[in-house]
């Protein structure tokens, strides 16, 4: 929604359109608009302009260099017209209530006004409300229990006080989170509670840039109003921190010829695109795939998209959305007789009854090794035989956006590993060497999908828990 209520809401046409309100009372407009984008003129009662004035108030206040909460007192006329999205035309008269602003917030309504007259025409030409929807396909967590008829976008939060530069670039950072991930809320609770969630993330993200030894960015991220202990539970994996619980693999056969200057399996037609495992800790499934499609694709030339959710439902050895190991992956696979496709098996998210059908089986594996722990090592057994499933410590992942991360050692303990990857690339940034790492949390992460680590301390645990299958 796009206000502008005289010159006083500057401000409030950059920010609206973000905070928009879009609710089931919503679902006459394609009724109520005139033909071809002709504008219809409204009832005072209009569910629709009654949210647009509301958002004009809290936008005027805001701006407002007045002691007093100012509300509409009379609307003159008021029209909506179709357009790219709803465009509301809005004349009224605000006036000065005896609610005075303060940190207390008042709710606009039952602010009675002054009996003087202190009154001001203001015109509204350019209200525009954009039709939000909310995409199922973005995993929104905040989503999950809510009806989807009473779904809406809440508002940002806002202070009654006069903000200040800092809160407004706030809000706006907010704001540009909210569009650009689609995110919605169940209550203005939730949503004042993300916000102030989300603005101590903007500080830790800055700890992080402030810390870092290599050439990452960090900041905003789809992620962002995620607490820590909340990322961690909806996904990582508490598994493979638990070293009681490893299986002891056999050695991978050494390589026969050191390592290239760099490599990348992509270049090479080994790596399918990048996928989402959602809000279940299945990323044990995905390096374990993504290793499996890798070698099917060295043995055979045939490139296969393969079924993670296959292992969150039929692996017995691991628990599903709760974590699993890579060890534990390749014998499941090896009990069931192989993995079907994607297309075959498709990625829920959640756990569900085991539905394999051997008939189905694609690809299959012979067995499993464990490579060594020096990383010219696993660098050189990569190029030699195909992508490597990896896990590491994700301390510095949350709030990644680009660049080779290269976090202090003593802040990304390598022995507490949470998160399984797939290592499909190595080489150098202006010098800087890294690990190019597929992910599995979607394309809209990092670079395309694709995390970058310093290649050559062991950083994060990285060498702690390479393997591969192996398909004779």
């Amino acid at each position: 929604m796009d206000l502008s209520l005289s010159r006083c809401f500057v401000l409030a046409v950059c920010v609206c359109a973000a905070v928009s309100v879009v609710s089931g009372d919503d679902g006459d407009v394609g009724h109520t608009a005139g033909a071809n984008g002709a504008p219809v003129r409204l009832s005072d009662s209009d569910p629709g302009l009654l949210k647009a004035l509301k958002f004009a108030e809290e936008r005027y206040n805001m701006q407002s260099n007045g002691m007093h909460i100012r509300r509409v007192s009379k609307i003159i006329s008021a029209t909506r017209q179709l357009v790219k999205g709803m465009r509301y035309s809005i004349t009224a008269e605000i006036g000065r209530t005896q609610c005075k602003k303060s940190a207390e917030l008042h709710v606009i309504e039952d602010c009675e006004f002054f009996q003087e007259s202190h009154k001001q025409k203001v015109s509204k030409p350019g209200c525009r409300r954009e039709l939000m929807k909310s995409d199922d396909n973005n995993n929104n967590h905040y989503n999950n229990n809510v009806p989807k008829e009473t779904k809406n976008i809440v508002r940002v939060p806002l202070s009654r006080d006069k903000p200040n530069q800092e809160t407004v670039d706030l809000l706006m950072q907010f704001k540009d989170f909210m569009v650009k991930y689609n995110r919605t809320y169940a209550s203005q609770e939730d949503a004042e509670k993300r916000l102030g969630i989300f603005q101590q993330n903007l500080k830790t993200a800055q700890t992080l840039q402030a810390l870092d030894q290599g050439t990452a960015e960090y900041g905003v991220t789809k992620f962002s109003d995620l607490t820590e202990d909340e990322f961690r539970m909806m996904y990582l994996n508490p598994m493979l921190s638990q070293w009681s619980l490893q299986k002891q693999m056999k050695p991978a056969a050494p390589v026969s010829k050191a390592a290239p200057d760099s490599w990348d399996w992509r270049d090479h037609g080994a790596v399918s695109s990048v996928k989402n495992q959602g809000f279940c800790g299945s990323c044990w499934a995905f390096s374990v795939t993504g290793n499996i499609e890798g070698q099917w694709f060295k043995k055979t030339g045939q490139l296969l998209s393969l079924s993670e959710q296959e292992l969150v439902d039929c692996d017995k050895l691991d628990q599903a959305c709760g974590g699993g190991l890579p060890s534990n992956a390749y014998e499941a696979i090896e009990n069931l007789g192989g993995l079907e496709t994607e297309a075959d098996y498709s990625y829920s998210g959640h756990k569900q009854k085991c539905e394999f059908s051997s008939g189905k089986v694609a690809v299959y594996i012979n067995s499993s090794v464990e490579l060594p722990k020096d990383e010219n090592d696993i660098a050189a057994w990569m190029a030699e035989n195909g992508p490597v499933s990896a896990a590491l410590n994700a301390f510095a992942m949350q709030f990644y956006r680009k660049g080779v991360s290269h976090p202090l050692k003593i802040l990304c303990n390598p022995w507490m590993i949470d998160h399984a990857v797939l290592l499909v690339g190595y080489g150098e940034r202006s010098g800087v060497p890294f690990w190019a790492i597929k992910n599995s949390w979607g394309e809209d992460y990092g670079e395309q999908g694709y995390y970058y680590l310093y290649r050559g301390s062991n950083l994060c645990g990285i060498n702690k828990m390479c393997s591969s299958a192996v398909v004779n």
